[in-house]
């Protein structure tokens, strides 16, 4: 059966699926979740506070005059010190009080009247509010203001313990403010300082060439060694800003001589993970989709795992910010565009050196408003080498790629791609050949999607070669699936797992699919849960003897459960790696 034959979910005799035995809860998964979302926060201890007189309904009044005094404020007894490092800052200006107004404050009831407050992270757009209030016993009025146009009000009595928590609509920097009111002896302390969200929304960029060893753009010309690394400079480059956090790159490695893989981490500030973004053959242009964070000094690192050296290409989509700007939605996987069908474009193999448009945005559940849409884009039938371009509906062809593919090869790989206003998006051929395109879509940006990124050190979560991970052992059968659950329970608000999905040991040719569950994983000891709908996208597709990485955006759905296929008719291996996730929370 020919590679074209089984391209991108088409070809396959349907056959009755047999589940694997599920991999249970990979808590290694929840605790990195855990971990990527807590941040420094913030802490602004008591003698921060600001003490605000409050004006009585009499003061400052002259007969028959309507005007009202301002209110009066000094800070507590040690708060003229400058903060220490790593503290914030008082929550609003201070204005220092005279002498005689210092007394004043000192000598009123309730001289003690004050606010420690912290603000800590728990998700990705979520803070934990700890506000320690010191007081005499009198009725007291609380407001926490979010910074976020929203607000909590309550009341206590004497010193309290205050803890609130509260979700962040998008990413950024908000200052939160806690506010004690003591009416009966005309006193308010004010405290807070700025929280920066932990997850960070994402911002398209026009595919642009970072890195190319071949040329010395980048680095320094010349192949990278077997077993060495070079690195790139992304944040303050090329329109990616100073402060970005993570970026989307298209890796590609070629000119090569042997097998080995390619492992992408931020480099200066990390370990290198044991884990790997893409693998090769001799003489195989193998591209991948990255997504990876930005080490402490602007830059990441790239690894050739293999003995002999081989040349690195990267292509940044776009980049990461704690910052608002676009959330992530994910979708189960959809087909968009197949030329083999006339589906999303016309009928017939795209020809060389040309491209066709087609409309994203506003169709199949996509809003108009995209920004830019997470792809798995599929070649298949190519008549000869070449290389294929996904960029916006506007403008000229970018000078960078998103896959390679020799004659009669069938390649996938994930794009992020930026959206026209318009919602269209372009595919163009490279090749001097033609070659059948498919396009199925995973999820898309928006400013009205919810979703931050939150990377976290990446962890192998299954490998089928291997009796562990909570994996029983054997093969990835064919025409069966294996599912998947990455937390005890369906983790609060995350909509999409980012994992890199590896195939290898390949008996023949297939094609793997990816989709949430629509059943929970069983109990122990209870029947394994019956298949969903076979899916009808491909995530991956391989030969006989193969080694395919692919990176894979996916949702777990309501039950927390990812379902992987074999749709080949021969086992496989299947390597499963996590990098992160998307959380609204």
């Amino acid at each position: 059966m020919t590679a074209a034959f089984v391209a991108a979910g088409l070809g396959i005799i349907p056959g009755i699926a047999q589940a694997a035995d599920p991999v249970p809860v990979a808590a290694g998964v929840a605790e990195a979740v855990a971990e990527a979302s807590t941040s420094e926060g913030f802490h602004s201890p008591a003698d921060r506070t600001i003490r605000t007189t409050l004006p009585t309904a009499t003061e400052g009044k002259a007969e028959g005059s309507t005007k009202t005094a301002a209110p009066r404020t000094a800070r507590t007894a040690a708060a003229d010190q400058t903060a220490p490092a790593g503290e914030a800052a008082p929550a609003a200006a201070n204005a220092e009080a005279a002498p005689a107004e210092q007394a004043a404050l000192d000598a009123a009831a309730n001289p003690a009247l004050a606010v420690d407050v912290s603000g800590t992270s728990y998700t990705a757009h979520g803070i934990q509010l700890t506000a320690l209030i010191t007081s005499a016993d009198f009725a007291l009025d609380i407001v926490v203001d979010w910074g976020d146009g929203k607000s909590d009000t309550l009341t206590a009595q004497g010193s309290f313990e205050l803890r609130r928590s509260h979700t962040y609509d998008k990413s950024g920097e908000y200052q939160v403010q806690v506010k004690v009111t003591d009416a009966a002896n005309g006193v308010q302390a004010t405290n807070g300082g700025a929280f920066l969200t932990p997850g960070a929304d994402f911002t398209p960029h026009t595919p642009t060439r970072l890195l190319d060893t071949r040329n010395g753009t980048g680095a320094a010309a010349g192949k990278v060694a077997g077993q060495g690394s070079t690195r790139v400079k992304v944040a303050g480059n090329a329109s990616v800003p100073a402060g970005a956090t993570a970026v989307a790159l298209n890796v590609t490695v070629t000119e090569t001589v042997d097998s080995g893989h390619v492992t992408v981490w931020p480099g200066v500030g990390y370990d290198r993970p044991n884990t790997s973004n893409l693998n090769y053959t001799a003489g195989r242009s193998v591209p991948n989709m990255v997504i990876v964070p930005v080490g402490e000094d602007g830059y990441v690192e790239l690894f050739n795992g293999g003995w002999q050296p081989v040349d690195l290409i990267a292509d940044v989509t776009g980049y990461f910010t704690r910052a608002s700007a676009n959330g992530y939605t994910s979708m189960t996987p959809a087909r968009f565009v197949d030329t083999r069908e006339g589906l999303g474009t016309a009928p017939g193999k795209l020809a060389s050196r040309s491209a066709f448009t087609t409309r994203i945005g506003g169709l199949q559940g996509v809003p108009q408003n995209v920004t830019a849409v997470a792809l798995n884009v599929t070649v298949t039938e190519p008549e000869g080498p070449g290389h294929l371009t996904a960029f916006s509906g506007v403008g000229p062809v970018p000078t960078a790629s998103n896959l390679n593919f020799v004659p009669g090869q069938t390649v996938a790989n994930a794009v992020i791609v930026p959206v026209a206003a318009d919602g269209t998006i372009k595919v163009f051929n490279g090749a001097w050949s033609p070659t059948h395109v498919v396009v199925d879509v995973v999820g898309y940006y928006s400013p009205d999607s919810k979703a931050a990124f939150l990377p976290f050190t990446p962890f192998r979560t299954l490998d089928t070669r291997e009796q562990a991970y909570g994996w029983p052992g054997g093969r990835f059968k064919a025409r069966e699936f294996i599912t998947q659950g990455f937390t005890p329970e369906p983790a609060e608000g995350v909509e999409a797992y980012v994992l890199n999905a590896t195939v290898t040991e390949t008996g023949g040719t297939g094609f793997l699919s990816v989709a949430p569950s629509p059943h929970p994983l069983p109990e122990y000891g209870e029947p394994a849960a019956p298949a969903g709908p076979r899916p009808g996208s491909s995530t991956l597709n391989w030969t006989a003897g193969e080694t395919v990485p692919n990176m894979v955006q996916a949702s777990d759905g309501e039950h927390g459960v990812i379902t992987f296929w074999n749709q080949g008719h021969d086992d496989a291996d299947l390597v499963l790696d996590v990098f992160g996730v998307y959380q609204a929370k």
